[in-house]
């Protein structure tokens, strides 16, 4: 494949950073990008209407909220970063990508895939403190606190992922430029170089840890924990009632994790198709923010709606009963 590359000479080597990659994701499969098109359309619409209804709605500006509303921005971003670039790539079979433009999509995608994971442990402490702490708990879980807590989560995934991301800047890529990938993803690029990518693979195994890992099993421990405080202090139907408030964030939780952990079990243990590896990755970061916003809240939305009607009709009939009274008046 011929390609275009800039050299810089270093002191010993030649440095090779390329002018572009390519991305040899998808094969023959061109049906699944409409599908993609879908997923993408209903995660807008989805996410675009929590976050107007969590805006509008004034019982819904509380701690946990700001949480949801952050996981939806987060869930919006992640695929408007991804899914659009995907289809521009391979449907209209746009497969070469700038260098600048191949790290810069790298940071997006994994910045907001973060803090969706981030997102998630958040929503989990918020419950733990609920239920362990229940008398303390608007003490604890203020909006202030929650604001706080998601600043510091997206200074340190911002940093983290910019550090990640840089690093490629340190490697040549003297050899193959095809990423077999469906975007430009952190290793399958940095696996391309011809020189020392040591600390490029230590990066990424930390990321793999603070995105999957460390978040999983804390978020095991607050249920854990939440699981021991409702034995103790509740009877079987208010433990029911208790765990039926957090059905929503576990199916959140497994939707999301689950099938990360899955593919890279299998990606070790056995072969899998690319074709089936990419589908499955590509599903694993598009479903669930799709989901998220239709999981979580739906009856919340259903509340939240009900009382914005009431109170946009209460002011229609306030409305109306003083322009009867002024026409009344007129009238006399």
């Amino acid at each position: 494949m011929a390609h275009e590359q800039s050299v810089l000479a270093s002191s010993n080597a030649t440095f090779v950073r390329p002018s572009y990659f390519y991305i040899n994701g998808f094969e023959n499969i061109k049906y699944y990008y409409v599908f993609l098109g879908l997923v993408y359309a209903v995660t807008v619409l989805a996410n675009s209407f929590i976050m107007t209804v969590i805006y509008l709605a004034r019982n819904l500006h509380t701690a946990e909220y700001v949480v949801v509303f952050n996981l939806a921005v987060t869930d919006l971003c992640g695929s408007t970063a991804l899914i659009p670039k995907l289809i521009e790539t391979f449907l209209f079979e746009k497969q070469y990508i700038s260098y600048e433009a191949c790290l810069s999509s790298m940071f997006f995608v994994y910045v907001f895939m973060t803090m969706q994971s981030l997102s998630l442990l958040t929503l989990a402490y918020d419950r733990f403190v609920a239920i362990v702490f229940p008398l303390r708990y608007h003490v604890i879980v203020t909006r202030t606190a929650m604001v706080m807590i998601l600043v510091v989560l997206w200074l340190f995934t911002l940093a983290l992922i910019s550090f990640t991301v840089s690093l490629i800047t340190r490697l040549s890529f003297c050899g193959s430029l095809v990423i077999k990938s469906f975007f430009c993803d952190h290793s399958p690029t940095y696996a391309l170089s011809c020189n020392n990518n040591s600390l490029n693979n230590i990066m990424a195994w930390v990321c793999f840890l603070v995105v999957m890992c460390i978040p999983i099993v804390l978020i095991v421990l607050t249920y854990f924990c939440i699981a021991i405080a409702l034995i103790r202090i509740a009877t079987g139907e208010e433990r029911g009632k208790a765990m039926r408030t957090r059905t929503s964030h576990l199916i959140m939780v497994a939707i999301f994790y689950l099938p990360m952990v899955g593919n890279n079990i299998a990606a070790v243990v056995s072969y899998i198709h690319p074709n089936a590896r990419i589908i499955n990755n590509s599903l694993t970061q598009t479903l669930p923010s799709m989901l998220n916003p239709i999981i979580y809240s739906l009856r919340t939305e259903e509340d939240a709606i009900r009382k914005l009607y009431k109170r946009s009709t209460g002011k229609l009939n306030t409305i109306r009963i003083k322009k009867y009274k002024l026409i009344n008046d007129l009238s006399v």
